[in-house]
């Protein structure tokens, strides 16, 4: 049985053909240095709008806590079992 055959022969060639090729495609995928500025800046205003909604949102929070400390009455609290239903109002 041979081992150096036609078939065995055009398999190589194409597997080295494509790994030249993929080879080739790595070396001019170079990005400009514009592209990457302009990439670098866009991630850095998403990351400043992300870091103000963030603010936005903790300082509202922070002021939903302090507003319910202050108008907390523990003596007026009603829990429990003598939570009742207002009473309905007479048919005339």
């Amino acid at each position: 049985m041979k081992i150096y055959t036609r078939k065995n022969a055009a398999v190589g060639y194409l597997a080295l053909k494509a790994m030249q090729r993929s080879i080739d495609r790595k070396r001019s995928r170079r990005r400009s240095g514009l592209k990457v500025a302009a990439y670098v800046g866009l991630g850095l205003v998403s990351a400043g709008i992300l870091a103000a909604a963030l603010a936005i949102a903790l300082k509202r929070r922070a002021g939903e806590v302090a507003e319910g400390v202050s108008t907390f009455d523990g003596d007026n609290e009603i829990v429990g079992e003598y939570v009742t239903a207002p009473e309905p109002a007479p048919a005339t």
